[in-house]
């Protein structure tokens, strides 16, 4: 009869036999001989079938993270974005780190993502009977088992046509060596409500009915972790028929299960970055607001890709789209932001899920964890190194120990390195024996932690303020400082003019560009005025100041387009080479932009105009069409107000004056990525910007 039963509720699963309703109990009751009492027993096991597949959502298929932002548990269902696995060909085990170095390089990218093929997760595990999910903590190892748990309900409907009773098992709740599994599924059932649980757990076992989801083997205590994993093999092969499916993190595997397939999943690229955005911000008033779209583009601006970088986790994903959802825009100040994404790893995701922690927590609190993993950081990234061996990490560590008070002699560098490793995943090991960084944004936050602990300001803008790399730093530094952050913006300001002292030429252009636009009616501040007008000016004799130190793009590219048309002009005579309706629409645009304040620069539409009508013959010859470019280079220099001799600086000066602006631009960037900075000091300061004295 037990036996009947089992088959009936396993397959094809709960859902469809509630739809076979009275038939089916009319078929299983006519199979019983033992009597009336039998009959009872038959129909509690159905009434508790019933029942598994609302428990089982209610106690895996729910997904509530960091209580403090979080009110409410959201059903997983309803933002679950599909995990990928890794192809084993994209662990690079034997790369040095110099290998390591160039691919990143090579890549372009922010990210330290493995490249390689990649696998729907939900596919491989639909293909496995035996399966260890793999990854660093906050990728998605639980949800995905509870996912997997949600699919085997809804039976042949599912994404895994399953036939098999999902039974999630957390392992964190062993405690003692013996460990006897059977007796936790029966109590899985027992909870509810399945009469002679035990009978109906060997059953089912012996049929081979269950999917087991046994998660984190990690957080098994290490006392008890040889004996766990021994008895789960056993058990696994005991009962052969049915499916498992465990997860660790990647750190903590040590031992690889014998029938078990290792699959790793991979950190979340753009499109699934995306999918759960989409998925998080639903609700009716968001698509009436277009929330997704618009937060979309925010992760694509330029000062926001570290943000998004941290969105590859999908628990540092989930904490971003919480700040969204409250503030509706991600916070200028990113120190408080990536300082709390570190605090989310360092100890909050280890607390919330009630985790035994290693005993060298007792020792290395996160304030003292925070200062050494900040000093490997600034050292690693002064040397342009974001991978480094195993033995230079723990030689930092065990100097930094053996030099802290309190600190136990017998807590050594690889022993904090493997706590860090597996338990906060911090530090990963990329390679063999080769580690970096989790994140970059979280290395370039360690790094801004230790100048501002240090004072390291002076050494900071002295040898790095030209180097896009520590770009990202400066913008921490700022916010980290807090008050004390006005020192940062005057020492930039300091070692902004010592860039163009003794440089005649440049001052000339930059006094000229802050007289032309002075007063003017532009939307822009008095920086993009002033950049604007001096890209522009080196646009027509062909000379271009970096891009990057401008806000307003699209003068550039019409600068560039009159320039290059004068050029290529005088270059090669060709006649289609000037556009004059080109060159008067770009006027025209930057009239609208109303950067400039001159009467020359107003006259100018109309001594164009003339030229326009003034143009030679297509026919003309090279002498002729070389003049006319002369003409029209001319009158583009009056109506701005320059000489060519004022234009003609050396590459050296170029050099200077792009070091110039930069630095500027770089200093409003960090103004506005401060804390607390004072409104008088600020002032004082900013009327002194791009000024000549």
């Amino acid at each position: 009869m037990l036996e009947n039963a089992i088959s009936g509720i396993a397959v094809p699963i709960f859902e469809q036999l509630w739809k076979a309703g009275g038939s089916l109990g009319g078929y299983m009751a006519g199979q019983i001989r033992e009597g009336q009492e039998d009959v009872r027993k038959v129909e509690n096991i159905l009434k508790a079938s019933r029942e598994y597949h609302k428990k089982y959502e209610a106690r895996h298929g729910q997904m509530k993270i960091m209580p403090g932002l979080m009110k409410d548990p959201i059903p997983l269902d309803s933002v679950y974005t599909a995990v990928k696995f890794l192809d084993d060909l994209s662990r690079r085990y034997f790369a040095t780190p110099d290998d390591l170095e160039q691919l990143y390089r090579d890549q372009g990218k922010r990210g330290f993502q493995a490249v390689g093929e990649r696998h729907d997760g939900m596919s491989i595990a639909k293909k496995k009977q035996y399966l260890m999910v793999l990854g660093g903590p906050g990728i998605g190892k639980s949800t995905f088992l509870r996912k997997l748990g949600l699919e085997a309900l809804k039976g042949q409907e599912g994404q895994l046509k399953s036939n098999q009773i999902p039974v999630f098992l957390e392992l964190k709740t062993f405690r003692d060596e013996s460990i006897d599994l059977a007796a936790l599924i029966a109590k899985e059932f027992e909870i509810c409500g399945f009469p002679d649980t035990e009978a109906f757990t060997a059953e089912s076992l012996n049929q081979g009915k269950l999917l087991l989801l046994l998660d984190g083997l990690d957080e098994v205590p290490s006392r008890i972790m040889n004996q766990v994993i021994e008895q789960i093999e056993a058990f696994a092969t005991r009962y052969d028929k049915n499916t498992f499916v465990a997860s660790c993190r990647t750190a903590a595997y040590h031992s690889s299960f014998n029938q078990f397939s290792d699959v790793t999943i991979a950190d979340f690229d753009d499109e699934q970055i995306e999918q759960f955005i989409q998925r998080w911000f639903n609700s009716e008033l968001d698509q009436e607001a277009g929330t997704v779209n618009r937060y979309w583009q925010q992760l694509q601006e330029p000062e926001n890709q570290a943000a998004k970088e941290l969105a590859q986790t999908p628990l540092l994903l989930t904490f971003l789209c919480l700040i969204y959802e409250r503030e509706q825009e991600l916070p200028n100040q990113r120190s408080m932001l990536y300082g709390r994404a570190l605090d989310i790893l360092l100890r909050d995701w280890s607390a919330e899920k009630r985790l035994e922690r290693s005993s060298i927590y007792k020792y290395l609190r996160p304030e003292v964890e925070k200062e050494l993993l900040s000093e490997i950081a600034y050292t690693s990234f002064e040397e342009d190194r974001l991978f480094f061996l195993k033995s230079d990490i723990t030689n930092r560590l065990d100097t930094y120990l053996l030099d802290t008070v309190n600190i136990p002699a017998e807590l050594d560098g690889p022993a904090v390195l493997s706590a860090i490793e597996s338990e906060q995943g911090i530090l990963v090991e990329r390679a063999t024996d080769t580690y970096s960084f989790s994140h970059l944004t979280l290395q370039e936050y360690l790094t801004a932690l230790y100048i501002k602990e240090e004072a390291l300001i002076e050494t900071l803008v002295g040898q790095h303020l030209r180097d896009e790399r520590w770009r990202e730093v400066f913008l921490l530094v700022s916010g980290l400082m807090g008050r004390r952050g006005y020192g940062l913006l005057e020492a930039i300001d300091q070692q902004a003019r010592a860039y163009i002292s003794g440089q005649p030429k440049v001052r000339y252009l930059v006094q000229w560009a802050s007289k032309v636009t002075q007063g003017s009616l532009s939307k822009y501040d008095d920086f993009e005025k002033i950049a604007s007008a001096i890209v522009l000016a080196s646009s027509i004799v062909n000379v271009r100041v970096s891009a990057s130190t401008i806000a307003i793009e699209n003068v550039i590219v019409r600068a560039s387009t009159i320039a290059s048309a004068i050029t290529t002009a005088k270059a090669s005579g060709i006649a289609s080479a000037i556009d004059s309706d080109s060159v008067s629409d770009s006027v025209d645009y930057l009239y609208k932009l109303k950067i400039f304040n001159t009467t020359a620069f107003k006259e100018l539409p109309n001594q164009l105009q003339t030229l326009k009508e003034k143009m030679p013959a297509f026919i003309a010859s090279a002498n002729e069409w070389r003049s006319y470019a002369d003409k029209l280079e001319a009158t583009w220099l009056n109506g701005l107000g320059l000489t060519k001799e004022k234009l003609s600086l050396s590459e050296k000066e170029w050099k200077c004056l792009n070091n110039y602006l930069s630095a500027n631009e770089l200093l409003l960037r960090c103004q506005k990525s401060s804390i607390g900075i004072s409104r008088k000091a600020w002032e004082a300061l900013k009327v002194r910007l791009l000024t000549i004295n």
